[in-house]
């Protein structure tokens, strides 16, 4: 092995190294540290050090902290995205009690922080400045997150940022430790969920688990969707909430991966697929190529501490819907309805009346309700010609309540299977 001695020791001593490839040999080469190698000439060095020792070199995650890099300029061309100066207070703390941080989401001035059990707002590019009386006061600052604010109440996201949408100023999501359905708006955090529904909701989150609970504004009908999906088991309930009826007006028989909007059109996506919603020109009730009947099922309550007999079944609407089942609190129930069929003879005419459908006047649909219940033990009989007691027609059944499912008979098409009112005629039982 060669070696050549050298006196002066401010030197670089440099190889050259072929790329990917370290044992490639090439000559040594030794540079003087004073430019051209002249006397008192400029020196290069590689100057001071400075560094401080890390007691430990682990990754450590910080859940409930929000960490932001420099500046990125596409039109100055600045990037400094890989810049997280130390030396800089460049961090922001929220409440660790409160659980991780789920989501941020950006809405004009403001950053809104969602945690597992606490939402908070932080003012972007500026700061609060508090006066004698505790009042803050906005106020431009070189900060880029500022002050922390906490909402009222005690709500979080939990788990499921999926389940956040928005439309205009409303913000929409989940908490399922709470079993409730949030709006966040400009006056404060909102539990959807309590209208009407809130005993559901606390049963269905309170079976979630680790699964999903997807949410998304339906642009189409102005409407939030969510989806709840437990882990556990195949069962899962998709429905929409109306800011207009105030109320959760439908569900359905569709399991989406997400939901988004594009261009006033709703999407979904399942197993990889984009599927757009509301096509007129293909089946109702068809979702990811699975169709499914379209039910609405509606309870009679009227005067609930009355025993009645009900007599008739009433609706508005389009003409293919029938009369799937109908039952009342007593276990009475009557035969299903046949949807409504234009007669196009005077025989079918006629016949029309004996025929066990609904009937048309001044376009709304009504039928008889025939009872099918079985005899009580030592209730009195009809006898029919013959004794025979198996083809006897009572009309009307009994109860104080009544439930009756009604099913669109025609799915395809550009038609909507429209319902307005469902209604029934009654009379106080006699007995």
């Amino acid at each position: 092995m060669a070696s050549i001695p050298v006196k002066y020791y401010n030197t670089f001593v440099l190889r050259k190294f072929a790329q990917g490839d370290v044992n490639a040999a090439f000559n040594w080469y030794i540079e003087e540290s004073r430019i051209k190698g002249g006397y008192n000439n400029v020196q290069t060095g590689l100057a001071p050090r400075a560094f401080l020792r890390a007691e430990s070199n682990r990754q450590e995650t910080l859940s409930n902290s929000i960490i932001y890099s420099g500046i990125l300029n596409s039109r100055t061309g600045i990037n400094q995205t890989n810049q997280f100066p130390s030396g800089e207070d460049i961090t922001r703390t929220v409440d660790p009690s409160k659980g991780s941080i789920q989501k941020l989401y950006a809405e004009d001035t403001n950053l809104i922080i969602f945690q597992e059990n606490k939402v908070n707002r932080a003012l972007i590019d500026k700061d609060a400045v508090y006066t004698q009386e505790g009042v803050p006061m906005q106020t431009t600052s070189n900060v880029v997150i500022g002050a922390i604010q906490p909402y009222a109440g005690e709500f979080g996201i939990s788990k499921n940022p999926e389940s956040f949408a928005v439309y205009g100023y409303r913000k929409y999501f989940t908490d399922a430790s709470q079993g409730a359905v949030l709006r966040l708006s400009r006056d404060g955090i909102t539990e959807i969920s309590a209208n009407g529904m809130y005993d559901f909701f606390r049963d269905q989150f309170a079976t979630l688990g680790t699964g999903r609970s997807v949410g998304g504004w339906d642009i189409h009908n102005k409407c939030y969707t969510l989806s709840i999906q437990p882990s556990i088991g195949s069962n899962f309930e998709t429905l929409s909430f109306d800011e207009i009826a105030k109320g959760w007006v439908s569900r359905y028989s569709y399991k989406p991966d997400l939901f988004s909007n594009v261009q006033n059109n709703f999407y979904s996506t399942k197993d990889g697929g984009i599927y757009l919603h509301y096509v007129s020109s293909v089946n109702r009730a068809n979702f990811y190529g699975n169709g499914s009947s379209s039910t609405v099922t509606t309870v009679f309550n009227a005067n609930p501490s009355l025993v009645k007999n009900f007599q008739t079944i009433n609706y508005e609407g389009a003409g293919n819907w029938e009369l799937t089942s109908i039952s009342t609190d007593s276990n009475d129930s009557a035969n299903s309805v046949q949807p409504f069929t234009q007669p196009t003879s005077l025989v079918e005419l006629d016949n029309q009346l004996f025929k066990n459908e609904f009937k048309r006047k001044e376009n709304k649909y009504f039928a008889n309700l025939v009872n099918t219940s079985s005899f009580n033990q030592g209730e009195v009989t009809p006898l029919f010609l013959g004794g025979n007691t198996t083809n006897w027609s009572v009309s009307g059944i009994k109860g104080f309540t009544a439930q009756a499912l009604l099913t669109a008979t025609n799915n395809a098409g550009s038609g909507n299977n429209e319902l307005f009112a469902v209604s029934t005629n009654y009379k106080e039982s006699s007995y």
